[in-house]
C-alpha cells in the first residue's frame, strides 16, 4: 500500500531561515526520482535546486512560485510504495502522458530502497545510489489536485514552462503582437518570472547583454516604458545599458509599475515613489553591513602606491605562452602573503568566548556585481594557489555568481575580502568589514597621474589601497604594516620572491 510521505523545506545551511520559491520543476502527478531536483529556491545566498528524498508520485505542492517559505514548512507530498501510481490525477485522453511516466522509472519502492546520496539536513541516507536517472516527463496532469496547496491560485497544474496557464506558451506570455518564433535569448529565471508575473513576452524585446542576452535590466525597463506609456511617472535613477535612463527597482517595484498600482504597503505611496521590499540578496547585504557597523568598532586606513611595475609585470606574463593572468588574481597572491606577515587580520573575534580566532588558512572572499545584487564568493584555501590557480577560480565563481549558480558553500565561511571597487570607476572608498571577518582590502582604479619616480616627476599608474579593520583584532601598527607590506608589493613584485 502506498504512503504518503512530506517533504518539507530542508535547512539550506548557513543560518538560512527562508527560501523563496523561483521555479517548480515538477507537477502534482509526476513521478520523481530519489534525488531528482524538485523545485529551485533562491535563499538570501543563492539559486539552488532542491533534490527530493523520497522516489514516487509528487501528490501535493505547497507554495506558487515567488512565494517565501519558512525552513521545516512542507515543500511537497509524494506517495512511495506499491500503489503509489494510484495517487497519480488521470492523464489527459489526448496524451500519453501516464502511459510514458508509468513506464520510464522503476517501481517507487525500488527507488526508495536505493537512499539518497544528497544528504539534505534532516533527509536522506549516507549511501548514495549506483544510478540515478533524471526524470523529464512527457506530459502533464490535467487539473490541479485538491490538495496541492495551491489549489486557486492558477498555478496547481503548471510547471515550469507555463504549462496550463492561459496565455502562456513555453514559459512566456503571449502579447498582443504576434512574436518571432525560435529561442529566446535568456538564461535567468528571476529575468523570466519577472516577465511572465507581468504579461510581458520575451521574444519582443532586444537584449542588452553579450550576444542579445536579455537581462533583468532590459525586462525592468520595458516594464517602466508601458507604464510610462499608460500615464504613470516613474523616477529616473541610473543609465541603462543600451544609454537610456533607468531606475533601479526590483521585481516586485516593476510588477506594481506596470499594473499601475503602489503594491500593498499598508500605508499610500504618492505617485512617483516606489516602495522596494528589502529581501532576498539585497536583504541579507542590508542585515549584514548594518551588524557590522553595529559589532564591528573599524577603522580605516589608505595609501597611494604606484603600481606602474605591477602593471608591467602582468603584461610580461601574459606575453609568454600560457594561461593569461588576472590582475585581481595577482592583488590575490599579494594579499595572502600579507596575510602570512600579520595574521592578526585573518580572523575573527568570537564575543561570547571573548577570545580573537586566527585561522591557520585563508578563504578569500571577493566582491562581485551582479543582476540579483552584491555577492561575495569565496576562493577556498587562497594560499595555497598560485596566480594562474587563482585566476582561473576567480573566472569560475564570477560566472557562477552572473548566472546565479553559486552554493551556499560557495558563499560563506571567508576569512579575509578583497573588495576592488576600481571596475567602477572608483578611486577610493571606506570598505565595510564583512562580519564575522576581521578585515577588507578595497582597491580603487589604476589610472596614470603625476608621481615622483626617483626623483624626478613622471606620469606614472597610481593606485589607491584602502584597508577597514577590526580594532578589536590589533591597533593601527598591524594595520599599517600590513597596507604598507601590500603597497610595497605592488609598487615592487619582486617583494614577492621572498614568499613564493
Amino acid at each position: 500500500m502506498a504512503q504518503v510521505l512530506e517533504f518539507k523545506l530542508p535547512d539550506l545551511g548557513e543560518g538560512l531561515t527562508e527560501a523563496e520559491i523561483v521555479r517548480w520543476l515538477v507537477q502534482v502527478g509526476d513521478v520523481v526520482a530519489v534525488d531528482q531536483p524538485v523545485v529551485e529556491v533562491e535563499t538570501a545566498k543563492a539559486m539552488v535546486e532542491v533534490p527530493c528524498p523520497y522516489g514516487g508520485v509528487v501528490t501535493a505542492r505547497f507554495g506558487e512560485e515567488g512565494a517565501e517559505l519558512p525552513v521545516g514548512a512542507p515543500l511537497l507530498t509524494v506517495a512511495v510504495g506499491e500503489g503509489a501510481e494510484g495517487h497519480r490525477p488521470a492523464a489527459d485522453p489526448g496524451t500519453d502522458g501516464g502511459a510514458a511516466r508509468a513506464g520510464e522509472q522503476p517501481g517507487a519502492g525500488e527507488r526508495r530502497s536505493e537512499g539518497s546520496g544528497n544528504v539534505l539536513v534532516g533527509y536522506g541516507t549516507s549511501e548514495a545510489p549506483a544510478r540515478r536517472r533524471r526524470v523529464r516527463p512527457q506530459g502533464r496532469a490535467s487539473g490541479a489536485t485538491a490538495g496541492s496547496g495551491t489549489a486557486g491560485s492558477g498555478t496547481a497544474g503548471a510547471g515550469p514552462s507555463g504549462a496550463g496557464v492561459p496565455g502562456r506558451a513555453n514559459g512566456r506570455v503571449r502579447g498582443a503582437a504576434e512574436p518571432v518564433d525560435g529561442p529566446v535569448p535568456v538564461i535567468s529565471p528571476l529575468v523570466r518570472r519577472l516577465a511572465r508575473e507581468n504579461d510581458l513576452d520575451l521574444r519582443e524585446l532586444t537584449g542588452s547583454g553579450p550576444d542579445g542576452l536579455i537581462l533583468r535590466a532590459d525586462v525592468e525597463y520595458a516594464l517602466r516604458a508601458a507604464a510610462a506609456q499608460g500615464g504613470r511617472a516613474v523616477r529616473e535613477a541610473g543609465p541603462h545599458p543600451d544609454g537610456t535612463v533607468r531606475e533601479q527597482a526590483l521585481a516586485a517595484t516593476a510588477g506594481a509599475a506596470a499594473t499601475g498600482s503602489a503594491g500593498s504597503t499598508g500605508s499610500a505611496v504618492p505617485p512617483g515613489d516606489v516602495r522596494i521590499p528589502l529581501k532576498g540578496v539585497r536583504g541579507a547585504v542590508a542585515d549584514k553591513l548594518a551588524r557590522s557597523r553595529r559589532e564591528i568598532p573599524d577603522a580605516t586606513c589608505w595609501v597611494d602606491a604606484d603600481a606602474t611595475e605591477l602593471m608591467r609585470a602582468r603584461a610580461a606574463v601574459n606575453a609568454a605562452s600560457g594561461p593569461k593572468i588576472s590582475l585581481v588574481a595577482l592583488l590575490a597572491r599579494i594579499c595572502t602573503a600579507a596575510l602570512a606577515r600579520f595574521p592578526e587580520l585573518n580572523s575573527t573575534v568570537d564575543t561570547q568566548a571573548r577570545e580573537i580566532v586566527r585561522f591557520d588558512h585563508v578563504h578569500l572572499g571577493f566582491a562581485a556585481q551582479t543582476d540579483r545584487g552584491l555577492v561575495v564568493p569565496v576562493v577556498r584555501d587562497a594560499h595555497a594557489r598560485d596566480a594562474e590557480a587563482l585566476t582561473s577560480e576567480f573566472a569560475r565563481l564570477t560566472e557562477a555568481a552572473r548566472a546565479g549558480r553559486l552554493t551556499p558553500g560557495e558563499l560563506t565561511g571567508g576569512t579575509f575580502t578583497l573588495n576592488n571597487y576600481g571596475v567602477f570607476g572608483v578611486d577610493g572608498s571606506t570598505p565595510i568589514v564583512n562580519h564575522p571577518e576581521a578585515a577588507m582590502l578595497g582597491v580603487g582604479r589604476i589610472v596614470p597621474k603625476p608621481w615622483v619616480h626617483e626623483g624626478e616627476l613622471a606620469v606614472r599608474q597610481v593606485v589607491q589601497l584602502s584597508l577597514t579593520f577590526d580594532h578589536r583584532v590589533c591597533d593601527g601598527g598591524t594595520a599599517g604594516g600590513f597596507l604598507r607590506y601590500v603597497a610595497d608589493c605592488v609598487e615592487q613584485p619582486a617583494v614577492l620572491l621572498r614568499t613564493l
